[in-house]
Parts: structure tokens; C-alpha cells; sequence
């Protein structure tokens, strides 16, 4: 479940949160009373508002999740905090020792923790560094634990790692109920080649029910492992979010971006039951005068519902065009738990699935720090199937679904479905500036309304 990153709230429901952060970028991030139509106005120009809000964003690093409650690790875990499934927690992780929260378990519910690292963004960090996390009993046994590291590239970027307490007959120890710790440091626990700042880091849980029926307890033997042709036809573009509660949906199709040195880019791509996805990212040519080579210029990384990290790949990048895509990977099935290999067992889940794109500062010193073209190539194979049958609900209660809503909204790469077409209409309009100043403040407040519905 967890292992080693090879690396070149409430129960509303994380996709609400998605949405109402991504209304956010379309109207300008948090925009004021009196500049909302502005900021409608301006989006209907020659740069699209969301596209402006993204670079902001990720100038400003990670897009922690709005809703996210601030909470302190203990140096002890007799003074654990408790993490509660379905909610997003904002805490710190410090240079050097370890950081303790808690978990209270039954027996009979899988619970999934996932740490993601925020470190500044820079250069003076250590390829070994990262983020570790686990998961033990009362007695001080590992349930599991994952590691995320920087990789050869050696920049610091939002990494994330994740563990769990899971019922399995694979695994006898941690079965029973009772308060479970989960400890979160630093892969480099002296920090003498990395900075001393502390990071910020951004915490999950999600617990997943029982089957009503025992299952399948080994993985298919056999699926289709063919890599397939890359997407095709004309690019869309999609800016891409600064964080996971912030990412773009995209399904299907050719998206584009610009990405800059140092700059990460999230997108989530619903993958149902069933399905396989396979994702290519190809950087553009450069307008630079400049030569060189960066071996590893952009990381591509794959993480499932829950934010474990599935696979990764790397990019080169000499000035020219270069594309590579993730391994084939199997159709998401709750029996691939059962399988040895980590990349394998990850894609357990249906759900919003992410795409983390990384591109390296060291790439701005052959070819300069302006913005490089980059493109994903997103390709699903299989027909939907149904779930697994789970004897209960998971927390939150939409992680591992995928609904039509869902595919509209990533088909047009964004809001949901309804909000995009009042901004089309808007835009369509032919309407004078002040008129559009109303009628954009009217658009805002119907979305908003609409959003913050259950």
C-alpha cells in the first residue's frame, strides 16, 4: 500500500470543495464585493481569468484546501490530536524529529492517511530528502508506511506520501479496534543538506468500508498491458490548480498548459470502475536561444483518491519536444489491493485520480524562466463498471464514485457543468462594460449559491 515514491472536513464530499475552489479561480481568487464583475470582465478578454488565478496561485505555492482545520503534531503520542475521516488538516512538519496525530479505529474499516509535504520553493534541498509516514498500534507495530522523495531532480515541490491500517489476511497484525498513531518526519532526518525551515503539510483520512461479501483475495493474473497511441487532435487549454483541493478536472482528450520553472500543476481525472487510464505529458519547444540539457525536467506523477502515490515518470528536456508516458496500468478494481507490486495495488479505487506535473528551476538556466509548453495526452479504456458492493459507506461518501456529473465536468475541464454554461452565455452576450458588471455580479452569486447547496 504505502512503500517507497521512485521519483524522477466534513462528509460533504471532496469534490463540492473542488468546485468552490475552482469557481474561486475563474472569478479571481477571493475576489472582493465590489470587483467581482471586474474580475468577470476580465476573464472574457484576451487571458481567461482562471488562467491568471493559476499563475498567482502557484506563485504563492501550495493551494492548501480552504476548508483545511489547523492542527499541531505532538512530540508525544501520549498528546495526539485525533484525525477524523473525511476532514483536511493544515499542521507543520519541522526540520528535524517527528510529528504524532491519532486515529480511533474499529475492526472492521479500512483507514487511509495521506500527508502531503509543502516545502518553500528553492533550490537547497537534498534528492533523499521528502516525506515519510506511517501507521502503528498501540504497541509501537507498523501497520504500513510510505515514503515521497524529490528524486535525481533534487527540487522541492508538494510531495505526498501515505499509509494505513488495513484488514487483510495479507497483513494479521492491526486488526483489532482501539487508538492507532501515525507518525509523519522528514526522508533526511539530520536536514544537513536540505533547509531548516519547516514545511507545511497537508493531512487526509479516508476509511473504507467492508465488502458484503468476502472477495477475491488475489489480484487478475492477466489485463491488458499494451500501451496504447496518445491521445490525439487539437489541445484545449486547461490551466492547471496549485494543489489537490485546487486541481483541474480534465477527462479524456489533449489539454494544455504553460508550466515555469519550479511551478506544479494538479489536475484530476475521474477513472471509474473498470477503466484504465493512461497519460502522456509532452513538453513543448522552446523559444529560447539557449542550449543545454536538463535530464530530469519535468516529473509527472499519478496519485489515486485517497493521494497515494501510484507511478511516476520523468521527462528530459533539451529546448525541443519531449514526451513520455506513465506505464500501463491495470483497470481500477478493488482485488488489485491484493497484488505485490505497489503500482499495481494503488490503482484499488475508483475516483478523481490526480496528475502532479513538476517543472525543475534548473530548466530556467539553460532556457530562461519563462513559461514552457506543456500538454497531456489522457486516453480511459474499459466500460464503467459497477462497485465492489461495500457493506457500508466510505468517508467521505463520494471518494471511490464517479458520476455523470463528474465526467461533464471533466470533458469541459473545470466548474460543473451548469456554471460553465452561464459563463459561455456571459460571454457570448455582446454585452457593454457596465451591464456586464451586473449581470457577471449576478452570474457569481447564482454559482455561489448553487455551490454552497449540500
Amino acid at each position: 500500500m504505502g512503500g517507497t515514491v521512485r521519483r524522477p472536513g466534513s462528509d460533504e464530499g471532496w469534490r463540492v470543495r473542488g468546485r468552490q475552489w475552482t469557481a474561486r479561480r475563474r472569478a479571481g481568487r477571493r475576489p472582493a464585493a465590489g470587483c467581482v464583475g471586474v474580475a468577470v470582465v476580465l476573464g472574457l478578454g484576451g487571458v481567461p481569468a482562471a488562467q491568471a488565478a493559476s499563475g498567482a496561485e502557484a506563485a504563492g505555492g501550495y493551494a492548501f484546501a480552504e476548508d483545511a482545520r489547523r492542527i499541531e503534531g505532538a512530540a508525544s503520542t501520549a498528546d495526539a490530536a485525533e484525525l477524523v475521516p473525511g476532514r483536511i488538516y493544515r499542521s507543520t512538519l519541522p526540520a528535524s524529529g517527528k510529528v504524532h496525530y491519532r486515529l480511533e479505529l474499529d475492526s472492521t474499516t479500512n483507514t487511509y492517511v495521506s500527508a502531503t509535504a509543502a516545502p518553500p520553493a528553492g533550490r537547497d534541498t537534498s534528492v533523499i530528502d521528502g516525506v515519510r509516514i506511517s501507521v502503528q498500534d498501540g504497541d509501537g507495530r507498523s501497520c504500513d508506511s510510505g515514503t515521497a522523495t524529490f528524486g535525481a531532480g533534487g527540487s522541492p515541490h508538494p510531495v505526498a506520501a501515505w499509509a494505513g491500517r488495513e484488514i487483510s489476511p495479507r497483513r494479521p497484525l492491526c486488526r483489532d479496534a482501539g487508538t492507532y498513531y501515525v507518525t509523519v518526519a522528514r526522508t533526511d532526518p539530520d536536514g544537513k543538506n536540505s533547509s531548516p525551515t519547516p514545511w507545511d503539510i497537508e493531512l487526509i483520512t479516508v476509511s473504507e468500508p467492508a465488502l458484503e461479501e468476502p472477495g477475491p483475495t488475489e489480484a487478475p493474473k492477466e489485463w491488458n498491458s499494451a500501451s496504447p497511441r496518445p491521445a490525439t487532435g487539437d489541445p484545449e487549454r486547461r490551466p492547471g490548480g496549485a494543489g489537490f483541493a485546487d486541481a483541474t478536472s480534465i477527462g479524456q482528450g489533449v489539454w494544455r498548459d504553460d508550466i515555469r520553472p519550479g511551478q506544479t500543476l494538479f489536475y484530476k481525472v475521474p477513472v471509474d470502475w473498470g477503466q484504465q487510464l493512461h497519460a502522456t505529458a509532452e513538453l513543448g519547444s522552446s523559444s529560447s536561444a539557449g542550449g543545454g540539457y536538463v535530464a530530469a525536467a519535468l516529473d509527472l506523477d499519478l496519485y489515486n483518491p485517497v493521494r497515494g502515490h501510484v507511478e511516476d515518470v520523468g521527462v528530459g528536456y533539451d529546448g525541443g519536444q519531449k514526451s513520455r508516458s506513465l506505464a500501463p496500468l491495470p483497470p481500477v478494481a478493488h482485488v488489485n489491493r491484493h497484488a505485490a507490486g505497489g503500482q499495481v495495488a494503488a490503482m484499488r479505487f475508483a475516483g478523481f485520480h490526480y496528475l502532479v506535473a513538476h517543472l525543475s528551476p534548473e530548466v530556467a538556466d539553460d532556457f530562461g524562466d519563462g513559461p514552457v509548453p506543456l500538454t497531456l495526452r489522457i486516453r480511459l479504456s474499459g466500460e464503467a463498471q459497477d462497485g465492489p458492493g461495500y457493506a457500508g459507506r466510505p468517508v467521505p461518501s463520494d471518494v471511490f464514485t464517479v458520476t455523470g456529473e463528474d465526467r461533464e465536468t471533466a470533458a469541459q475541464g473545470g466548474g460543473t457543468p451548469d456554471d460553465d454554461a452561464a459563463y459561455r452565455a456571459l460571454a457570448a452576450g455582446g454585452i457593454g462594460t457596465g451591464s456586464a458588471l451586473l449581470v457577471g455580479l449576478g452570474v457569481w452569486t447564482l454559482v455561489a449559491r448553487r455551490r454552497a447547496r449540500p
